[in-house]
This record gives structure tokens, C-alpha cells and sequence, in this order.
């Protein structure tokens, strides 16, 4: 297996999609580097010369694209960001709801969590409390 920014890629895929195993390293941006360095994109991984995998790390680096590890830390620094200077994108953050507004009242279950329900609030409560009332 070929490694590449500290991933292994798979040897049995073409090296347009196994250079996607790379966060940070898209379909589009595959192929460009690809294009670039005048390389097939049918080939697969293990037909690759340890030269030419050199080369794509290379230009990887070159290019000063962003991976891994990189890529991360960037992410988390300017998320930290935008908590320190209390943005509103910040605040959902902090308070770990979706920060590109969608809407809360119904989904955002992978945010929020399990859903916790909160008893009295059901139709049958509701009416029994109504009855109670009159």
C-alpha cells in the first residue's frame, strides 16, 4: 500500500479514488493533481512506481493543499475563533446545535442527542390537564 500524508491508500482501487482516503483530498482535486503530474487516472495504486507516488507527495506539499492532520487543526482554531469573539456561528457551536441554520424544533438529533421526553406534554396529559381545569 501506498502511503500518502500519513494515510495508507488502498492498492486495489484506481488512484483517482484512492487518493480520496486522504481527508482534505476530493474527487476534483484528485483528478487535478493527476492532470498535473500527467498521470492516468485508471491506473491503480499498486501499479504506481514508488517514484511516482514520491512525486504526488511531493506536489501535495508543493501546492500547500491542506490534509490530515493540517487540515484538522485548522478547522478546530478557527472554530475556537469564533468562540472567543462570541459570534453568533460560535455560540451554536458552544452549545452544540447546527450552526448553518436549520431548523431545531423537530430534527437536529445528531447535535442535540437522544431525545428526552419530557412528560405532561402529551395529547392525552393535555386533556386530562384541560379536564382538570374546567
Amino acid at each position: 500500500m501506498a502511503r500518502i500524508a500519513g494515510v495508507e491508500i488502498p492498492n486495489e482501487k484506481k488512484i483517482e479514488v484512492a487518493l480520496t482516503y486522504v481527508r482534505g483530498i476530493g474527487p476534483n482535486l484528485a483528478k487535478n493533481l493527476l492532470k498535473e503530474l500527467g498521470l492516468s487516472g485508471d491506473l491503480r495504486t499498486s501499479m504506481l512506481s514508488e517514484e511516482q507516488v514520491g512525486k504526488i507527495r511531493e506536489l501535495i506539499s508543493k501546492k500547500g493543499i491542506k490534509v490530515e492532520g493540517e487540515l484538522s487543526a485548522s478547522v478546530a482554531q478557527n472554530i475556537k475563533r469564533l468562540k472567543e469573539i462570541g459570534s453568533y456561528r460560535g455560540l451554536r457551536h458552544t452549545r452544540n446545535l447546527p450552526s448553518r441554520g436549520q431548523k431545531t424544533k423537530t430534527n437536529a438529533r445528531t447535535r442535540r442527542g437522544k431525545k428526552a421526553t419530557v412528560s405532561g406534554t402529551s395529547k392525552s396529559s393535555m386533556e386530562a390537564k384541560k379536564a382538570q381545569k374546567t
